[in-house]
């Protein structure tokens, strides 16, 4: 990611309808899981550490980031332990030590991601979960993309074979941010034609109504996710288990 985009998004995650969101959704999904009391968590490329607090509703949370500037923001919050480390190979963590890793929107950045899944497994105990989330289609790669330093956009079939070639049991993945998803396909092909200028532009903060609107019906999928399996959506979200 693009250096100014981490005080941007260090500014936004609090207050932008898309981090506000998947918080709430990632929220409702951890709390089906029925974690133990003080389960240990890892929050793999926390960045500047918006889902800590809401993390640490469910356990002892450690955050561990690659980058410098964003885990500084994130040790900032004093909601939790950062580490500094990165996928595959730089994780300073033991074998088995997590019931709870999340991988939020992370997976898409590095260029070896059945390696970083291969990776995770062996920091999970038996019987531990991954909930991840990453950016779907690659029909919808775009602008946004490309400042964000990712690497690819996903499909449920090949991130689903991705997990399982890892050795985890996929207990549900599904499609999510659906009832935008019009909008973002509409939004990526004018993109196309007439590039935004300057750095995060689709991260603007929309007027108020808008964006408290736009938090209430991106959270509301977190009625149905996990129940159903949405054929559709810009982005992929699931839960899968370490046997």
């Amino acid at each position: 990611m693009r250096k100014p985009l981490y005080r941007q998004m260090r500014e936004l995650e609090d207050r932008h309808w898309w981090f506000l969101g998947r918080r709430q959704i990632v929220q409702s999904i951890l709390a089906k899981l029925e974690l133990d009391a003080g389960a240990s968590i890892l929050d793999v490329g926390c960045g500047t550490g918006g889902n800590l607090a809401m993390l640490g509703q469910f356990g002892e949370v450690i955050g561990v980031e690659y980058d410098k500037e964003a885990a500084s923001f994130a040790a900032e919050r004093k909601v939790a332990r950062i580490e500094q480390g990165a996928l595959p190979d730089q994780m300073p963590f033991d074998p088995e030590q997590f019931q709870l890793v999340t991988l939020l929107d992370v997976l898409e950045h590095i260029d070896e991601d059945q390696e970083s899944l291969n990776a995770l497994i062996r920091l999970i105990s038996p019987g531990g979960h991954l909930v991840l989330t990453v950016p779907a289609f690659p029909v919808l790669w775009g602008t946004h993309d490309v400042e964000h330093h990712h690497k690819r956009r996903y499909r449920a079939s090949q991130l689903e074979d991705q997990l399982k070639a890892s050795g985890f049991q996929v207990q549900w993945l599904s499609y999510y941010n659906s009832w935008m998803f019009p909008v973002m396909v509409l939004l990526r092909m004018v993109r196309k034609i007439l590039p935004a200028r300057g750095v995060g532009g689709e991260l603007m903060l929309p007027p108020a109504p808008v964006n408290k609107l736009l938090t209430k019906l991106f959270a509301s999928e977190r009625y149905w996710l996990g129940r159903i399996k949405v054929p559709f959506g810009g982005s992929l979200i699931g839960v899968a288990r370490k046997p």
